[in-house]
């Protein structure tokens, strides 16, 4: 799978773009705050609806313009796919594949497939919960449609029944209606639990493999899947809360308080680790993410590599653009440094400059 062309209308800072990618190695350099990472956002959004920084749609629209729209041509399998987005500051998007309207956005989930690699995400180990939560979330919904429609029905119905709960202060009588929405959230949350588990499990049997290499054999990673409650026990836990929840006016128990543990030779290093440790760890989960990939839908994913470099030292550095070499790539960066030029065979390069990009030659990159 490759991302054939990105066009871009009024989107962010740029006014029009059309970006032509190889289908091997692609470099965007330049200065910071130029519009490099903008383009990532775009292909995100391509593959997932969203933008991996959390915007909304208004705000991906270029400054003082009332729509943006993002086309996409997409190569899978011997057959092309143009994804259309077309953003409305103050109407809900509209998506469509090859000219043809999606009725729901989760339709357009599988056919771009991405892992996105961000200083970010060199941090899932040592912050909260919520982003290793995401982690999980953001890669099941592009693999498991069953489990992008059980999430997008948990979180509906924890939000109403948050409310429910909020609301029975002023209206005892609400309580009578709590069992229906417990009822939901628990078919639906033990699900989310249960597909959780499956998919750590899987990422382990990757993941300890390339972790022992990264590190020259001295370390082994196992990752660990801490639900907040088990499946099994879940209808009694939430029996129990049931006063707790009353008096907080929210649910305290269920898969929305998941982690996940990093376990290095018998270490936590979510809590003990050393920053080369959990820069390490977080490297071969996003190497394990590709595999899984390819494992689970015979296809290669497209790798999104945001200004990451920088933060790595030359020995990870060379461990991932080693391990890149047969997939499609996007690289954000500064400059295009010693190490590139010398080590890392690279397909096209263009140039960012305020809102304008500009594809080198050959010649004039290999010059640099």
């Amino acid at each position: 799978m490759f991302i054939k062309s990105i066009e871009l209308n009024q989107f962010r800072n740029y006014e029009n773009l059309n970006l032509q990618f190889d289908n091997g190695t692609n470099i965007l350099y330049g200065d910071n705050a130029q519009g490099k990472t903008n383009v990532l956002e775009a292909v995100c959004v391509s593959g997932t609806t969203k933008s991996h920084r959390g915007s909304k749609d208004k705000e991906m629209i270029r400054f003082g313009m009332e729509e943006s729209h993002i086309k996409t041509v997409v190569e899978k399998k011997n057959m092309e796919y143009q994804i259309d987005i077309h953003m409305k500051r103050h109407k809900t998007k509209g998506i469509a594949v090859n000219k043809i309207p999606l009725k729901k956005a989760s339709e357009l989930f599988g056919i771009l497939n991405i892992v996105l690699f961000s200083p970010e995400d060199l941090n899932i180990i040592k912050n909260g919960p919520s982003e290793r939560r995401r982690f999980l979330d953001s890669e099941l919904c592009q693999l498991d449609k069953i489990y992008l429609s059980d999430l997008a029905k948990y979180n509906k119905i924890l939000n109403q029944r948050n409310k429910l709960l909020k609301d029975m202060i002023y209206r005892p009588d609400l309580k009578e209606t709590l069992p229906i929405w417990d009822e939901q959230l628990l078919e639906y949350g033990r699900r989310i639990i249960r597909r959780r588990k499956t998919f750590i499990d899987e990422l382990n049997e990757i993941v300890y493999e390339l972790h022992r290499n990264i590190s020259g054999s001295k370390e082994t990673l196992i990752l660990k899947y801490e639900p907040n409650i088990d499946d099994a026990f879940f209808q009694d836990e939430l029996n129990r809360a049931k006063e707790k929840d009353l008096r907080y006016c929210q649910t305290s128990v269920g898969p929305h308080r998941d982690d996940m543990l990093f376990d290095v030779s018998g270490i936590d290093i979510r809590k003990y680790g050393s920053q080369g440790q959990q820069r390490t760890s977080a490297l071969s989960l996003k190497l394990a993410e590709i595999e899984l990939v390819k494992k689970s839908i015979h296809e290669t994913p497209v790798l999104l590599l945001d200004d990451v470099l920088s933060e790595l030292d030359s020995n990870r550095q060379n461990y991932l653009l080693n391990s890149i070499h047969d997939i499609q790539t996007i690289i954000t960066c500064t400059g295009l440094d010693e190490f590139i030029r010398n080590r890392f065979e690279i397909n096209k390069v263009f140039k960012v400059i305020d809102g304008s990009i500009f594809a080198c030659e050959q010649e004039d990159f290999n010059e640099h």
